[in-house]
């Protein structure tokens, strides 16, 4: 449970209906296939120890007492084996002469609680409501039963605190039914703090329910920022009348993360047998989820249905670190599969594009003025630009693409500058900046022949000064070029490249920018344009401020300030979802286990971390630009940091894996 991270398990074991002593040992050996594979909380089905189907069954004393027998069965099978982990399944329970369909909870050989169903399907197929007793739902707690020595808490408003054994874990039960109607006991359940809710639930399979199922499921755990399991009855059910197919899924915060596909018998997710689904809930993101969602705060914090019922002396495990079968996108801002990402790529164009156009609009200016340098951003920037024009129906010959090659300037990414702005129909400048930056270095004393920060930085001024004027001349908008990434380092110089009058990559990080391009070179009908934008994907990412070393770029980013696809991977990770550096740490080597090593992954992490917080005062005056994406640096909107703010908390935790 290291980082926040609990292995769960949705189990559905073939039953025999009516037969509790075989389904006690079903259950037990799926029990302890799942403790071995590292799970902590095991869910089975509803009525899992004698069959959903049972019917008028459920009346007979024999089959109750089976039930009863099969739970202690359970209970003791954990006790024995010292199974470290909170079991729950499905049975019949009497209690005052009623009967309940309820959910057991049990903890290393001690039944701990018997939640009611609350909500009795009473349609064409089921009669739970003429046979069982509905469980009380308020703020009324139920009394304690007896249970062959054990005394477990009995009813439904119960929040289980197990912050002991994690930070933030607490957990919450409902049975089938309650999640499908319109004010599900899931809202007050989290409501009151639980992070991960189970149901056991025993769904039929008719054609098309599967979906809704599956929309119901994720949804609700988005809804309340919870991991939702769900574990669903399937083999050996009667199918007098109805089948069911086992459909189990285990969902985060709207994300599913494993499903059982019903009647197939196959995962389409986390690996496991046919019967047993395994998935990795994040409890610490779900936490970082709730803090950061101000709306969730506000309901919160109002006026509780459920009162949480604590219990850390007997819900408490051993801490253990989490085997991870959990796989983390390495590219986490690029979506997967070819038409989603298609898709995507199209929507981010229509932002940078609609933002930039209304800018144009609402200013009333019919040019703007774009520094191309043959690289990655600048190319996305006037394609951009390009788009906006056409949309507000502007000539094109309005945009003036400028390039202002000096010290560093590569024949490659000239040729790149100046044949795009041809094939794209723009206007085209070249401002040779060297002798300006020479004079520059004469009026301030700095030796030409000294390649230091000022060396670099005096060309990135110059190069902004002459679009700016440029823009006062024609009346025009400067449109910056730099992206997320470099905002997130601090690449860029100040009140240089770093400066513009709406910059349409604020929200794009590297790796989507090479993305983009991508997508706009295949996009593109005209072989000319295509082949810039190819060999512009081709050329390494440089600044381009040192002199070129036989011709050929000199001073490659990656090799300075470390791999974009590195530092976007930490950025998402510590921006969107909150993970300290340890915890990213792991991922990072877990995910790019092959590419990079421990020692580099490490190494370019605490680059990040240090250049983040250093840098942050560039951040503070960022010009305009549009969102794009859940991560965002602008000062006015998403993120809010002091510029002087200490990296040490945050290193000395990387220090420590050193």
């Amino acid at each position: 449970m290291k980082d926040g991270f609990i292995k769960i398990a949705a189990a559905t074991p073939v039953i025999r209906v009516a037969d509790p002593e075989a389904n006690a040992q079903a259950v037990i050996r799926q029990l302890d296939e799942a403790w071995e594979q590292g799970a902590r909380i095991i869910v089975f089905p509803e009525l899992v120890l004698t069959g959903y189907t049972c019917s008028d069954l459920f009346l007979q004393d024999t089959l109750l007492a089976g039930a009863d027998k099969a739970l202690r069965q359970i209970r003791k099978h954990t006790k024995e084996q010292d199974i470290d982990a909170v079991v729950l399944v499905g049975l019949p329970f009497q209690r005052d002469g009623k009967l309940y369909n309820v959910a057991a909870l049990i903890h290393r050989g001690e039944v701990l609680a018997m939640i009611p169903k609350q909500h009795l399907p009473n349609h064409a197929e089921f009669y739970e409501a003429r046979i069982f007793t509905p469980g009380k739902r308020g703020s009324e707690m139920d009394d304690n039963v007896q249970f062959h020595g054990d005394e477990p808490v009995f009813g439904a408003n119960y929040v289980f605190d197990m912050n002991e054994t994690m930070p933030g874990l607490m957990l919450g039960v409902e049975i089938c039914e309650d999640a499908w109607v319109p004010n599900p006991p899931n809202i007050d359940l989290a409501m009151a703090g639980a992070t991960i809710i189970v149901n056991l639930s025993a769904s039929d399979e008719v054609v098309g329910k599967d979906t809704y199922r599956r929309s119901l499921i994720t949804s609700t755990s988005a809804r309340t920022i919870s991991g939702y399991v769900y574990a669903c009855a399937g083999p050996g059910e009667s199918t007098t009348d109805v089948v069911f197919g086992g459909h189990s899924m285990i969902a985060e915060n709207g994300t599913l993360l494993a499903e059982q596909n019903p009647l197939a018998g196959e995962e389409t997710s986390i690996s496991g047998n046919s019967s047993i689904l395994y998935a990795d809930i994040d409890v610490a993101r779900l936490c970082y989820e709730r803090r950061r969602t101000s709306t969730w705060n506000s309901i919160a914090n109002g006026e509780q249905q459920f009162r949480t019922c604590v219990r850390n002396d007997e819900i408490s495990m051993k801490a253990a670190p989490t085997r991870l079968t959990r796989v983390f996108d390495p590219k986490p801002f690029i979506p997967s599969g070819e038409a989603e990402r298609e898709e995507r790529c199209e929507q981010i164009l229509r932002i940078q594009t609609r933002g930039l156009a209304t800018r144009l609009k609402h200013t009333g200016i019919q040019s703007a003025v774009v520094g191309v340098s043959g690289g990655l951003d600048s190319t996305l920037a006037l394609l951009v630009t390009v788009r906006a024009f056409d949309e507000l129906g502007l000539d094109r010959k309005g945009i003036l693409a400028v390039t202002m090659p000096c010290f560093g300037t590569t024949e490659r990414t000239h040729d790149n500058a100046k044949s795009m702005a041809k094939a794209l129909g723009v206007s085209f400048k070249e401002v040779d900046i060297e002798a300006a930056v020479r004079q520059h270095f004469k009026d301030i004393g700095q030796d030409g022949r000294k390649h230091d920060v000022t060396y670099e930085n005096s060309q990135a001024r110059e190069r902004t000064q002459v679009l700016m004027d440029l823009a006062n001349r024609l009346n025009g908008l400067v449109v910056g070029t730099g992206d997320l990434s470099e905002l997130a380092l601090g690449w860029a110089t100040y009140n240089g490249d770093h400066m513009s009058m709406y910059g349409v990559n604020a929200g794009v990080p590297k790796t989507l920018v090479r993305h983009l391009v991508s997508y706009l070179a295949v996009k593109s009908e005209d072989r000319k344009l295509r082949s810039v934008l190819m060999d512009v994907l081709d050329t390494p990412v440089s600044p381009e401020l040192l002199p070129p070393k036989a011709g050929k770029i000199s001073q490659q980013t990656e090799e300075l300030v470390g791999p974009y696809e590195l530092h976007d991977f930490f950025l998402y990770y510590m921006m969107r979802c909150g993970f300290p550096p340890a915890k990213i740490y792991r991922i990072a080597v877990q995910t790019f286990d092959g590419t990079y090593d421990a020692e580099t992954i490490l190494k370019w992490l605490k680059v990040f971390y240090r250049r983040f917080f250093t840098q942050q005062f560039k951040r503070s005056c960022l010009p305009d630009g549009p969102k794009i994406g859940s991560v965002s640096l602008s000062p006015r909107g998403d993120w809010r940091m002091p510029s002087d703010a200490s990296a040490a908390l945050w290193l000395k935790e990387l220090e420590s894996l050193s």
